[in-house]
């Protein structure tokens, strides 16, 4: 008997709709990942990517718990001598919750081009509308 080897033309991808509203934002983040990567599956391999499409809405009311909101800062460089900028996450939620969710699930996939690939996956949105009716997304329901 031999292990079963996904092929990436044999893949079949879902859409998948997500509400973020009240949701952790590090349990949304873990879910999230899991389903890019399509470790949800039965046909999951970890060289293919046999992950399906997430599109996130309502972000801007994700939730941080404890006191990460203040005491969580989110760092990068300009590139520039001194250039170390910081932003609390309160700011970050505030101005650019959909960079913060994306982040977050990028550092949960694999490094590389793979991961590069999944990533391209996660459609985020930071109100409820989304453009992409026409895949009919199935609504998936995340514990609170």
């Amino acid at each position: 008997m031999s292990t079963y080897m996904a092929k990436p033309a044999n893949v079949d991808r879902k859409w998948y709709v997500i509400d973020a509203e009240g949701v952790v934002l590090g349990r949304l983040a873990s879910q999230v990942a899991l389903m890019l990567r399509g470790k949800h599956k039965p046909t999951f391999t970890p060289h293919v990517d046999t992950g399906d499409f997430i599109i996130v809405v309502n972000t801007d009311k994700i939730v941080l718990t404890g006191n990460k909101l203040d005491d969580k800062i989110y760092y990068h460089h300009t590139g520039h001598p001194g250039g170390l900028k910081e932003t609390k996450y309160r700011d970050l939620m505030a101005t650019k919750s959909e960079f913060a969710l994306k982040k977050a699930v990028r550092g949960m996939l694999p490094k590389g081009p793979l991961g590069n690939k999944m990533i391209k996956k996660l459609k985020v949105y930071a109100g409820p509308e989304h453009e992409h009716a026409a895949q009919k997304p199935e609504a998936f329901e995340m514990k609170k």
